[in-house]
Protein backbone atom coordinates (compact mmCIF):
# COMPACT_ATOMS: atom_id res chain seq x y z
CA UNK A 1 0.00 0.00 0.00
CA UNK A 2 2.88 2.38 0.68
CA UNK A 3 3.81 2.30 -3.02
CA UNK A 4 0.31 3.55 -3.90
CA UNK A 5 0.46 6.58 -1.63
CA UNK A 6 0.81 9.82 -3.56
CA UNK A 7 -0.91 11.82 -6.26
CA UNK A 8 -1.68 10.04 -9.53
CA UNK A 9 -2.86 11.72 -12.74
CA UNK A 10 -4.45 10.13 -15.77
CA UNK A 11 -2.14 9.31 -18.64
CA UNK A 12 -5.07 8.66 -20.96
CA UNK A 13 -2.80 8.49 -23.99
CA UNK A 14 -1.59 5.15 -22.61
CA UNK A 15 -5.02 3.70 -21.72
CA UNK A 16 -5.89 0.46 -23.50
CA UNK A 17 -9.24 -1.32 -23.43
CA UNK A 18 -10.68 -1.02 -19.93
CA UNK A 19 -7.21 -0.53 -18.40
CA UNK A 20 -6.56 3.01 -17.17
CA UNK A 21 -3.00 4.27 -16.80
CA UNK A 22 -1.88 6.79 -14.17
CA UNK A 23 1.49 8.36 -13.46
CA UNK A 24 2.77 10.44 -10.54
CA UNK A 25 1.88 14.13 -10.70
CA UNK A 26 5.61 14.88 -11.12
CA UNK A 27 5.71 13.09 -14.51
CA UNK A 28 6.31 15.30 -17.59
CA UNK A 29 2.97 14.79 -19.35
CA UNK A 30 2.37 16.03 -22.89
CA UNK A 31 0.11 19.09 -23.09
CA UNK A 32 -3.57 18.41 -22.36
CA UNK A 33 -6.68 20.31 -21.37
CA UNK A 34 -6.56 19.07 -17.80
CA UNK A 35 -6.01 15.65 -16.29
CA UNK A 36 -8.17 13.87 -13.78
CA UNK A 37 -6.62 11.83 -11.01
CA UNK A 38 -6.57 11.04 -7.33
CA UNK A 39 -4.42 11.03 -4.22
CA UNK A 40 -4.11 8.01 -1.98
CA UNK A 41 -3.19 9.22 1.48
CA UNK A 42 -2.28 7.47 4.74
CA UNK A 43 -4.94 6.34 7.20
CA UNK A 44 -7.57 5.69 4.52
CA UNK A 45 -7.82 9.25 3.25
CA UNK A 46 -8.51 9.79 -0.46
CA UNK A 47 -8.96 12.77 -2.76
CA UNK A 48 -10.38 12.61 -6.27
CA UNK A 49 -9.34 15.31 -8.74
CA UNK A 50 -11.85 16.39 -11.36
CA UNK A 51 -11.41 19.05 -14.03
CA UNK A 52 -12.67 22.41 -12.76
CA UNK A 53 -14.65 24.85 -14.93
CA UNK A 54 -11.43 26.87 -15.39
CA UNK A 55 -9.48 23.80 -16.67
CA UNK A 56 -7.67 23.44 -13.34
CA UNK A 57 -8.36 20.67 -10.85
CA UNK A 58 -10.88 20.55 -8.06
CA UNK A 59 -10.54 18.06 -5.24
CA UNK A 60 -13.25 15.94 -3.63
CA UNK A 61 -12.41 14.35 -0.28
CA UNK A 62 -13.19 10.74 0.48
CA UNK A 63 -11.87 7.53 1.97
CA UNK A 64 -10.41 4.26 0.73
CA UNK A 65 -10.46 0.81 2.27
CA UNK A 66 -8.79 -2.38 1.11
CA UNK A 67 -11.27 -5.00 -0.08
CA UNK A 68 -9.67 -7.96 1.72
CA UNK A 69 -7.82 -8.45 -1.54
CA UNK A 70 -4.85 -6.07 -1.59
CA UNK A 71 -5.40 -5.40 -5.29
CA UNK A 72 -8.76 -3.65 -4.75
CA UNK A 73 -9.57 -0.36 -3.07
CA UNK A 74 -13.13 0.63 -2.24
CA UNK A 75 -13.58 4.38 -2.73
CA UNK A 76 -16.20 6.49 -0.95
CA UNK A 77 -16.47 10.22 -1.72
CA UNK A 78 -17.75 12.28 1.20
CA UNK A 79 -19.97 14.59 -0.85
CA UNK A 80 -22.19 11.68 -1.95
CA UNK A 81 -22.52 13.07 -5.50
CA UNK A 82 -21.55 9.75 -7.04
CA UNK A 83 -21.81 6.12 -5.92
CA UNK A 84 -18.92 4.31 -4.28
CA UNK A 85 -16.59 2.59 -6.71
CA UNK A 86 -13.69 0.13 -6.74
CA UNK A 87 -10.20 0.61 -8.11
CA UNK A 88 -8.73 -2.73 -9.13
CA UNK A 89 -4.95 -2.48 -9.25
CA UNK A 90 -3.58 -4.43 -12.21
CA UNK A 91 0.04 -3.34 -12.05
CA UNK A 92 2.38 -0.84 -10.42
CA UNK A 93 5.81 -0.91 -12.05
CA UNK A 94 8.36 1.83 -12.64
CA UNK A 95 5.94 4.54 -11.45
CA UNK A 96 3.22 3.46 -13.88
CA UNK A 97 -0.07 2.50 -12.22
CA UNK A 98 -2.53 0.44 -14.26
CA UNK A 99 -6.02 -0.16 -12.94
CA UNK A 100 -9.65 -0.78 -13.73
CA UNK A 101 -12.45 1.28 -12.27
CA UNK A 102 -15.54 -0.72 -11.31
Amino acid sequence: MKQLEGTWLSSREEDHGDTLVYRPNTYKFPPARGRTGFAIKPFGRFEQFDIAPTDGLTGREGTWTADGNSSRLLIHLADGQMPNYTLEIISLKKKVLQLRRR
